[in-house]
């Protein structure tokens, strides 16, 4: 179909019309179609090299002199040069994209992971495309599938999964994944996360340096961290010869998006034993806020009538009404590692056997745990 008439294209410099069929067109050096993407070998045409060398010269290559990649350099800047990511990407076999996927965006343990992830990645060309599954194994599959079709080149997965079997999809596929924060027994897999037991028995064990007798646990079932944590704070318990009542021991779902509600319901419950427990360990900082809260409303105090510690060491725990003691889990660290691995995934070009990264975790000490009875100067205070 022949171009209408009057139809006009601008150009950077001049404004010309659209040659009619069997024409040709006019051509200026160093006038460029704004239209149209700017190639390699326009590049190349205009300095009077080969698409060889201006590529070369892009890539730093140390056969191409220092005045040659100047020249390339400022005429790429004039011409408003994009690589053509989608090509490069059909000739190299990499799209040079990162996929990952976490089951919430709104809780700091997993933006904060996110972020060091990107930081990490800063520099070395490659770009971090993240969503969220709404902790929805659905919703999750769903993102999988789509950052496959994408073509990244790494998957990194905060998984809501019950089951292996999406995983062994993406093994299908051929495309490298890492584990983060959430592991699966029975899948050999790239893991990166803190060491989950150790958080359960750090926050028990401080609970009992403090005084507490009777030390409650709020948490899930079913994920690795929860079953860790679980394990870490009953084998604690177990160590030093204190109680370890099922009573004490409450599940909720929805750890992740609705932690305060949930808390704040458990402790309620927890409040209603006799005798209620003086010490309370929370899977996460969220569910912690509901604690306090109920422990508050009751009319107890905290620490003295109840000892509570969270775990994630969010950014504003100190700004609460009663600052809050907590586990830190490094995310700085798990999103660093987690970044580093993933491009040696990506430089190695083949499969590697997994790696399992483990971070110890910190307590950090504030308000919610600090009695006088206090008989733990090795923590860190904030």
């Amino acid at each position: 179909m022949p171009p209408l008439p009057g139809r006009s294209i601008q150009f950077f410099s001049l404004c010309v019309r659209r040659p009619r069929r069997g024409q040709t067109s006019c051509s200026q050096p160093g006038v460029v179609n704004s239209s149209m993407a700017v190639r390699l070998k326009d590049i190349a045409r205009d300095l009077g090299v080969s698409v060889i060398t201006v590529s070369k010269a892009l890539r730093d290559h140390s056969d191409i002199s220092q005045e040659t990649k100047a020249r390339v350099l400022k005429r790429c800047r004039e011409m408003n040069y994009r690589p053509n990511l989608a090509a490069r990407a059909l000739v190299t076999g990499h799209t040079s994209m990162l996929g990952f996927v976490v089951p919430d965006l709104l809780h700091s343990f997993f933006s904060e992971i996110v972020r060091s992830v990107s930081a990490t990645l800063q520099g070395t060309g490659y770009t971090l495309v993240t969503t969220s599954s709404e902790a929805d194994p659905k919703h999750e599959k769903q993102a999988v599938e789509q950052l496959i079709a994408r073509g990244v080149d790494v998957l990194l997965v905060a998984s809501a999964q019950w089951t292996v079997e999406m995983f062994r999809r993406v093994e299908e596929v051929g495309i490298p994944y890492i584990l983060i924060d959430r592991s699966f027994t029975g899948l050999a897999a790239h893991f990166v996360g803190v060491n989950d037991e150790e958080v359960g028995a750090l926050a028990t064990r401080h609970l009992a340096e403090v005084g507490c007798k009777r030390i409650a646990h709020i948490g899930g079932s079913g994920l690795s961290p929860m079953v860790g944590r679980m394990e870490g704070y009953k084998r604690t318990l177990a160590k030093l010869g204190l109680a370890a009542g099922e009573e004490l021991i409450y599940n909720v779902e929805h750890i992740e998006e609705r932690g305060d509600a949930s808390g704040y319901k458990a402790t309620n419950k927890l409040l209603q034993l006799s005798p209620q427990p003086d010490g309370i360990f929370c899977y996460n900082d969220a569910i912690a806020y509901g604690a306090i809260a109920a422990v508050l409303e009751a009319g107890l105090r905290v620490p003295e009538d109840v000892a509570i510690v969270g775990c994630g060491n969010l950014l504003y725990n100190k700004f609460l009404k009663v600052p809050l003691s907590s586990i830190d889990q490094q995310t700085a660290a798990i999103g660093q590692k987690a970044g580093r691995l993933a491009l040696q995934l990506i430089e190695a070009g083949e499969p590697i056997a997994p790696q399992r990264i483990l971070l110890e975790p910190k307590l950090v000490v504030r308000q919610s745990t600090q009695r006088k009875s206090e008989k733990n100067p090795r923590a860190a205070r904030a």
